[in-house]
């Protein structure tokens, strides 16, 4: 294992929830019931469900309201659109997501503009994405959230700072970019047409991987002293590539050995962290970081809705 300092997501995900908790138990004082979470999710698909319940207890964890309503995978988009307009009549919700991905018959976009700005979590709202990038107060993705709130925690600067993004979804690169922005860094964002990937990330103080493909970015990629916040969750069953991108990890052989595949990141990990200033592990670096976020906003939404202050200042 390189010397590489490690940027925990785990420790960052729990102090975040400290931070919630704290803010949960607040504002049960001050408007007498506990902010809420409603998940809408469509179908059975295993990954789905696995982390729409690890929203469930992340709520339970914090001491707000967490649920889920459940529809059939051919559910229509009336019904679906019916189930979405009580979420958002209903006074006692606070914040509300639609998990993806959706069946095919139904259009994600239109799904998610169904909801009301005030009570999208997710940040995937047209009018939160226009807000985000004007910099108007807005919920934010979770995970480019996250990965900012991962930054913070371990005390790493941004101001003035270039910042290369790899990727270009709507769920990561775009808001990454425009809440590094914020941050007042220079951002570059590169995507499969960049005609030379490594020259534009060879320049990045921060680099931030989010394309979706096993150790696509190596050593080549990245300058010495780098930052290096690796999003990629990719599951691999190829003994051979495993041993390649990680030949010392006996660990994670053996698991490997159990389960028949290995999750990793985008980067090139053993050969990219000695060039690193810090890095992020896959697992246990922005992923844990997703789910804390999720519910930080449903607080910060239930915040806004009862007309308090987004954050609590305390003296001392």
């Amino acid at each position: 294992m390189p010397s590489t300092p490690l940027l925990d997501g785990k420790a960052a995900a729990a102090a975040v929830r400290e931070d919630v908790a704290r803010g949960v138990e607040s504002f049960v004082r001050r408007v007498g019931r506990p902010p809420k979470l409603v998940a809408v999710l469509v179908g059975d698909d295993g990954a789905s469900a696995t982390y729409v319940a690890s929203k469930e207890r992340a709520c339970r964890d914090v001491g707000m309201l967490g649920d889920t309503r459940r529809l059939p995978a051919d559910v229509s988009r009336a019904t679906l659109d019916q189930t979405i307009e009580a979420l958002n009549s209903d006074s006692a919700v606070d914040g509300i997501l639609v998990q993806l991905p959706l069946p095919p018959q139904l259009d994600a976009d239109r799904v998610l503009e169904a909801i009301d700005p005030a009570k999208d979590v997710d940040g995937f709202h047209p009018r939160s994405v226009g807000d985000l990038w004007l910099g108007r107060p807005a919920l934010a993705p979770a995970t480019p959230s996250g990965i900012l709130e991962l930054l913070r925690r371990h005390d790493l600067p941004l101001a003035g700072r270039h910042a290369v993004i790899v990727g270009r979804s709507n769920i990561v690169g775009k808001p990454m970019a425009a809440l590094l922005l914020r941050e007042s860094c220079t951002v570059t964002i590169c995507h499969s047409r960049t005609a030379d990937l490594a020259a534009e990330t060879q320049r990045a103080d921060l680099l931030v991987a989010a394309v979706g493909r096993p150790a696509m970015l190596g050593a080549e990629h990245v300058r010495d002293g780098a930052v290096v916040v690796d999003v990629g969750i990719n599951r691999i069953t190829d003994g051979g590539l495993l041993a390649r991108l990680y030949p010392d990890d006996a660990r994670r052989h053996r698991r490997f050995g159990k389960r028949g595949y290995a999750v990793v990141g985008d980067v090139d990990f053993h050969r990219v962290a000695p060039k690193a200033a810090a890095i992020t592990p896959v697992p246990g670096g922005v992923g844990p970081l997703t789910v804390a976020m999720v519910i930080a906003n449903t607080l910060a939404a239930a915040r806004r809705r009862a007309g308090l202050p987004l954050e609590e200042r305390t003296d001392g």
